[in-house]
């Protein structure tokens, strides 16, 4: 059992919410610039074992119980630091090499609508009908737009751009896979030891994997930009922004949480044009309306649920 960070009002939750999407819409800037001056696995690993150490010594201060202890609670650990944590930022980092921030933020907006066809094909209590497959279809345009695969942007020189959103989407299709086979392994094993556990798992995976590469510590150039991306991907991406969403997750739910998802790109736009000057172009902004229209499609029961709880009701007269 763990102690919960409380958010005891409703503008206290807004305002966590809102933050939750500043920090994490800030990520994908913040990789785009550490990445000029960090090989791409070593970047995510070196911040994920400083994340994950981070939050394993918080939940060593705070929960009863922080080490996994069967089978069940490990291979927990061991898909979400594969999946989650390793594979998505994996195909993520080594995608923004090749796009914008902006834009990847745009496409791993999809990962609550590739979560529900998961679920969908994997999990038997969980089906797609007609409307949610419109849905999905509609999520699967909206990236189509993003990502523009014609031939002009092929012969034009644009494969490079095109290579890195199909890398992005991988990883957003790792992350909602992870994200179903941990249903099943669902256990009363905390989720902030959890997620400690995963980051470290997964930062060891990310180093076998930048080893493979054949990245080297001696490529990393130390600056100013190098220590504040870091910095921020760690601290406040990482820890802060990790121990906000497990606060929320308790006090809104999951349903209500996946809409920060949706607001993480127009932060990431936003941070991207004050820090690095970039504009985003307005295709990528048709398409993550196109994406966004699909997840409401999708997920319009649980959003339902969500608007109804919200909404007060007139006293009967």
């Amino acid at each position: 059992m763990t102690r919960d960070i409380s958010l005891s009002t409703p503008a206290v939750a807004i305002a966590a919410f809102v933050t939750l999407a500043v920090l994490w819409g800030g990520s994908f800037v913040a990789i785009e610039a550490g990445l000029h001056f960090f090989p791409p696995l070593l970047f995510a690993g070196v911040r994920y074992l400083l994340a994950g150490l981070v939050v394993l010594g918080y939940a060593a201060v705070v929960s009863d119980r922080w080490i996994p202890r069967d089978r069940t609670e490990w291979g927990a650990v061991a898909v979400a630091g594969t999946l989650v944590i390793a594979a998505y930022h994996a195909l993520l980092y080594v995608g923004e090499l090749h796009i914008s921030g902006a834009v990847a933020a745009v496409l791993v907006s999809l990962s609550p609508v590739l979560t529900a066809a998961f679920a969908a094909a994997l999990l038997p209590s969980q089906r797609l009908g007609p409307v949610e497959l419109g849905g999905f279809l509609l999520g699967v345009v909206g990236v189509v737009v993003v990502a523009d695969p014609s031939l002009g942007t092929l012969l034009s020189g644009g494969s490079t751009e095109l290579f890195g959103a199909g890398l992005v989407l991988a990883g957003a299709a790792t992350f909602a896979l992870g994200a179903v086979l941990l249903r099943p392994l669902r256990n009363d094993f905390s989720i902030v030891p959890m997620q400690g556990w995963a980051m470290v798992v997964g930062a060891v995976v990310l180093f076998a994997g930048a080893g493979v590469r054949g990245e080297s510590p001696a490529a990393v150039v130390w600056n100013a930009t190098t220590v504040v991306t870091l910095a921020y991907l760690t601290i406040l991406s990482g820890v802060i922004a990790f121990l906000i969403y497990f606060a929320l997750l308790d006090e809104v739910g999951p349903a209500q949480l996946h809409l920060v998802g949706y607001a993480e790109p127009i932060t990431a736009a936003l941070i991207s044009w004050l820090v690095l000057g970039h504009l985003i172009e307005g295709r990528a902004m048709v398409g993550f309306l196109v994406i966004l229209a699909g997840f409401l499609v999708v997920e319009r029961h649980a959003v339902r649920r969500v608007v109804d709880a919200r909404t007060p009701r007139d006293a009967d007269a």
